[in-house]
């Protein structure tokens, strides 16, 4: 609800204040006392762009500021929550808009964008001016009027929940889909390098092992030679070796008494003869085993040659490595395969939650087209009762495929003289048609619909007599519901209200200036009289606005 408005430097408005309660407030005056700027004013603070020819006085800047209760309110609580700002119970919203054309704005005294300022204006006040009924055009907020009608709340929030998680499981189906047709362009040429790795049957350290035997079977006759050059030396020759430490050791052992380190050096010199014994042996047996074989060393450097190959192809420098890039290629196969059964899987979820989603649809639409024939006629009726007689909605439900709002699309058609052409809205209807037909709509979901502040400006173009007394009814009692703000020229419709405004201009140095004054039951029934019958009311004309008043 708004409580409170100040507008300050704005068009003929130096600094205009005004408490509002809950109820119908009326706000009449003159035509161009600046009754329309008012809500200009208030458009200006909820988000609507910034014209710097709207300031008085050039040198000041404009501030427009609207405080407004919100406590209980779900939708402004979540928007401020997901927004960072401080939720409290009362909502202060400012507007400052400097001469060179910059503006700020505030919500609390903490600084938002205009985005931001537009989207909670939007959860606070509707605003219905001639030609700028938008709202009543959109499918959104149409297909909120059925479901209101049909008390579709519970019902809804089951659905678009469904829904909701219907729109991640094709998200993450689509996604997965994306890295499959990724992975199935990559998967040829990785099972192929796998194939190779794989029937080049890899064993540990193989490539360094065989190029270490061919070093050796390649040198193998000058190896031997040397080999029995050693082991004749040690064991064959007229003086080998081994047998020389052995005649030292017998030489010596005669007088290992006679020194105390004799028996020491006996006994390296009889561990020497046993080591050089078993080198000897070690050599020959090595000579005997080592045979030089060609075809052993062609197929050791075909070996190789594949070894290097791949080497060079996977930019690797071992074996160790190329059976490690064997396992990551196994790996990604492996994952291609798991993709393809983790898309099978999720496709069967994604069947079983559009059936459930499908079937909250169904439920839903029942709904909306059990409302439909009883919405068609309340409203003519409405409309007949606030001066359009000849005037018909008619309510076009279509199925279509699944949305947030479920399986059908709503439009409001339109046919404003009986000539069975409806059409849409937004081509046929007046301002002051859509701001009646609206009115007549709003009435009818009051109770169902958790609407902000409604402001009608000049909802009563073109009517009069019984018509405005109609429109004046209807927003009395749609005021009990909600606060309703109506900017008239119909005594029919002030003497509705339950607070009334009343907008002036008076010349104060030289300048225009608007003034609004909040009038007391009196002061009221003389500017409803004013507006019966001119600048001096009559007796009669005092009476019938007292009538109207009371």
């Amino acid at each position: 609800m708004l409580r409170h408005l100040q507008i300050q430097n704005y068009a003929i408005m130096e600094d205009i204040s005004m408490d509002l309660s809950s109820g119908l407030q009326v706000v009449t005056g003159e035509t161009g006392a600046g009754k329309s700027i008012m809500a200009g004013a208030l458009s200006l603070v909820l988000g609507e762009r910034a014209d710097t020819t709207a300031l008085m006085d050039r040198d000041k800047k404009c501030i427009v500021e609207a405080a407004f209760a919100v406590d209980g309110k779900k939708d402004v609580e979540q928007f401020l929550a997901d927004n960072g700002l401080d939720a409290e119970r009362e909502l202060i919203l400012r507007r400052e808009i400097s001469a060179n054309g910059k503006s700020r704005a505030f919500v609390n005294d903490t600084p938002v964008n205009l985005d931001q300022l537009r989207k909670l204006g939007l959860l606070l006040v509707d605003l219905h001016q001639q030609f700028d009924m938008m709202l009543l055009g959109e499918s959104g907020f149409q297909m909120s009027v059925l479901d209101a009608l049909a008390g579709h709340a519970d019902l809804l929030r089951e659905y678009r929940q469904a829904f909701r998680q219907l729109l991640e499981l094709q998200k993450e189906l689509a996604s997965l889909k994306i890295k499959q047709a990724q992975a199935d362009k990559e998967s040829d040429y990785q099972k192929f390098l796998y194939t190779e790795l794989q029937e080049a049957g890899l064993q540990e350290n193989e490539f360094e092992k065989a190029e270490s035997t061919l070093k050796l079977l390649s040198h193998s006759e000058a190896i031997k030679g040397v080999l029995t050059s050693i082991y004749h030396g040690m064991q064959l020759s007229e003086q080998p070796v081994v047998q020389q430490v052995r005649v030292i050791r017998q030489q010596l052992e005669p007088y290992s008494a006679y020194h105390a380190r004799f028996p020491e050096l006996l006994k390296r010199l009889s561990s020497v003869h046993i080591e050089l014994q078993d080198i000897a042996e070690e050599i020959g047996s090595v000579n005997d085993r080592l045979q030089y074989d060609p075809g052993q060393i062609e197929k050791l450097n075909e070996r190789i040659n594949t070894g290097y190959k791949l080497f060079k192809k996977h930019n690797v420098h071992s074996t160790t490595e190329l059976m490690q890039l064997q396992q990551e290629l196994e790996n990604k196969l492996l994952d291609v395969s798991n993709m393809t059964d983790a898309i099978h899987a999720l496709e069967k979820q994604v069947e079983t939650q559009v059936k459930i989603a499908t079937e909250h649809a169904h439920r839903l639409s029942q709904g909306r087209k059990a409302q439909v024939a009883g919405l068609e006629e309340k409203v003519n009726a409405l409309l007949k009762k606030v001066g359009m007689p000849n005037a018909r909605i008619q309510v076009k439900l279509s199925a279509t495929l699944l949305n947030p709002f479920g399986e059908d699309e709503v439009e409001f058609l339109f046919d404003a003289n009986k000539s069975n052409r409806f059409e849409s809205l937004k081509k046929v209807a007046s301002g002051g048609e859509l701001s009646r037909l609206m009115l007549c709509i709003k009435s009818l979901v009051a109770q169902s619909m958790d609407m902000p502040t409604l402001l009608f400006d000049e909802i009563d173009s073109g009517i009069s007599g019984e018509a405005a007394r109609q429109v004046g009814l209807i927003l009395r009692d749609l005021s009990r519901k909600r606060q309703v703000i109506c900017i008239t020229h119909q005594p029919q419709i002030a003497g509705k209200g339950d607070v009334h405004f009343y907008v002036y201009k008076e010349i104060l140095k030289g300048k225009m200036h608007t003034r609004i004054q909040l009038l007391d039951n009196e002061a009221r029934i003389v500017v409803i009289a004013k507006m019966l019958s001119g600048e001096k009311p009559t007796a009669a004309a005092l009476e019938n606005a007292r009538e109207l008043v009371n």
